[in-house]
């Protein structure tokens, strides 16, 4: 790979280099490198773009990393990923795209990602998209998650978009078994003209499921944020859907929280909060020393911290 696409997989895998393990890297809409382990497979879809990822069961302490990159102008990339996750396995899958648009067409990638997660396996799942380059097309990223969480399993998710992305909707949806558990922690920061759209949907059909869906967002100069989530209890189950959002300067920021309790024992809880940046938080960190901007800008990483 150039030194373009090194650069870009550092700031989306946070790799120095080729990752260690089993990885696949995607450039440009065509496979780039991959590396399978003893535990780890990864097979080539043979009627659509994407791949296979098969994790045995019992398989611990191993990681896969599958990031797409993009760096040409006008590309439009479209990949549908499964992952198989057997029983009692404890993975760490890092994925994330990067765009590097210096042209003046948009470049796009969207990618469906389903995992089928085993009886009592582990998963932490790891997304950060980004955008760069100074041509005028837009870097518009669209991915779509389904998690099908079988008993006893934990899923995490953790996703991160902070900056370059000019429009993204972002769709994930689960399933979860008997005492199954989902995390989702995601963070967003828009800007400019951008457009992000969230849209969690939870189905908590076993005994002793529970869902946790935290959203944490900061709107800037005329951006718009939409977030929507919606957690059906089928069952005696646990559910919390969270969104904060600082909204600064003409941005716009719509929350839509959604819980159905369908069953007497289903506990859930939604809370939803935006607000600008306190006053005194700025009078505070400007006597210390800061000026206003550099306040602000410190408020905002603790914030997406």
């Amino acid at each position: 790979m150039d030194k373009l696409l090194l650069n870009l997989m550092e700031e989306v895998s946070d790799l120095h280099g080729v990752p260690s393990g089993a990885y696949n890297i995607r450039a440009n809409g065509e496979g780039a490198d991959r590396k399978t382990t003893a535990n780890i497979d990864i097979v080539t879809k043979t009627d659509k773009p994407g791949i296979d990822i098969i994790i045995k069961p019992g398989t611990k302490n191993e990681s896969v990393h599958i990031p797409a990159l993009i760096t040409k102008t006008g590309v439009m990339d479209l990949v549908y990923n499964d992952f198989y996750i057997g029983e009692d396995a404890d993975v760490l899958i890092v994925a994330g795209c990067g765009i590097h648009n210096s042209g003046d067409q948009k470049s796009e990638h969207d990618g469906i990602h389903r995992f089928f997660v085993g009886k009592n396996a582990k998963m932490r799942y790891v997304e950060k998209h980004i955008g760069t380059g100074d041509g005028t097309g837009e870097n518009i990223i669209n991915p779509v998650t389904e998690i099908y969480a079988e008993e006893g399993s934990y899923c995490e998710l953790e996703t991160v978009q902070l900056k370059g992305v000019d429009s993204t909707k972002r769709e994930s949806k689960a399933v979860l078994k008997d005492g199954a558990t989902l995390i989702i922690k995601e963070k967003i920061l828009t800007h400019g003209k951008q457009y992000a759209e969230t849209a969690f949907e939870v189905d908590l059909d076993g005994e002793g499921s529970s869902a946790n869906l935290i959203s944490r967002s900061v709107a800037k100069d005329k951006s718009k944020q939409l977030f929507l989530s919606k957690i059906n209890g089928n069952a005696k189950c646990a559910g919390h859907s969270e969104c904060d959002a600082i909204i600064m300067d003409d941005a716009t920021v719509s929350a839509i929280p959604e819980i159905s309790a369908n069953n007497i024992e289903a506990s859930l809880i939604h809370e939803a909060a935006i607000g600008k940046i306190a006053g005194e938080q700025l009078i505070k960190l400007m006597t210390l020393g800061l000026t206003e901007a550099e306040a602000e800008e410190h408020i905002i990483n603790g914030f997406l911290k």
